[in-house]
């Protein structure tokens, strides 16, 4: 895994690097599984580290928030950023402390975010990030209002700069460890929608909107189809 060089020396996997994978359909196929991202900033020298929505629109990720926040003012004045989005994928439980681990899959992307000017720029940043939330949404939506806009601010990240961070498998213990009366393995893990609920607002009667009646996720064990 990981046959592509790396995009920057940045962005090079230095710690367990054979779980590296550099290549941009294996960090777009993590990008668009997740649904929260963590942007690294740093403001007069304090570091923040907060969670955004997000959405990718091929090899360009778009980020938003309110126009006083001071994420976007840091979009705004060409500093650096750092975006990660963590998949959990499993618990490793090995037979010492010192080898438990998780299998996750990780993308780090490091770059300037730029804002995104013009309304029509900005509406195409902000359907893609609801259209990754609930795939069919937008379509459903009123669209956004000219005061909504002014209120909206958007970046865009470029994922040239961009690295993935695969691990998969059970435990590695040393050989020493293996003949220990000891259970080990890996606990699977995944993340699981409820069934929807509608706020007091909705009339009695309405059903589900065409993008989550669509949407695998939020359908009951029950409801799964058969293989």
């Amino acid at each position: 895994m990981g046959s592509a060089s790396p995009p920057s020396v940045r962005t090079r996997v230095r710690r367990s690097p054979r779980r590296a994978d550099y290549e941009p359909h294996t960090v777009a196929g993590i990008l668009d599984e997740g649904l929260v991202c963590h942007v690294g900033i740093a403001v007069d020298g304090q570091p923040f580290v907060l969670p955004m929505a997000y959405g990718r629109v091929g090899g360009v990720l778009y980020l938003h928030g309110s126009t006083a926040s001071r994420t976007m003012r840091i979009f705004a004045a060409d500093a650096p950023v750092c975006v990660t989005v963590t998949l959990l994928d499993g618990l490793v439980l090995a037979r010492s402390a010192f080898h438990h681990s998780m299998n996750y899959r990780s993308v780090v992307v490091l770059g300037i975010a730029r804002p995104v000017t013009g309304d029509e720029q900005r509406l195409t940043a902000l359907r893609a990030i609801t259209e990754h939330v609930v795939p069919g949404r937008w379509a459903e939506l009123r669209p956004p209002t000219g005061a909504e806009l002014k209120a909206t601010a958007v970046g865009a990240l470029s994922l040239s700069e961009a690295s993935a961070k695969i691990r998969t498998g059970p435990p590695i213990d040393d050989d020493a460890d293996l003949g220990a009366d000891l259970w080990a393995g890996t606990v699977p893990l995944r993340l699981q929608a409820g069934r929807p609920q509608a706020d007091e607002h909705v009339p009695p009667g309405t059903g589900l909107p065409r993008a989550l009646a669509a949407d695998p996720r939020c359908r009951s064990p029950q409801e799964e189809p058969q293989s």
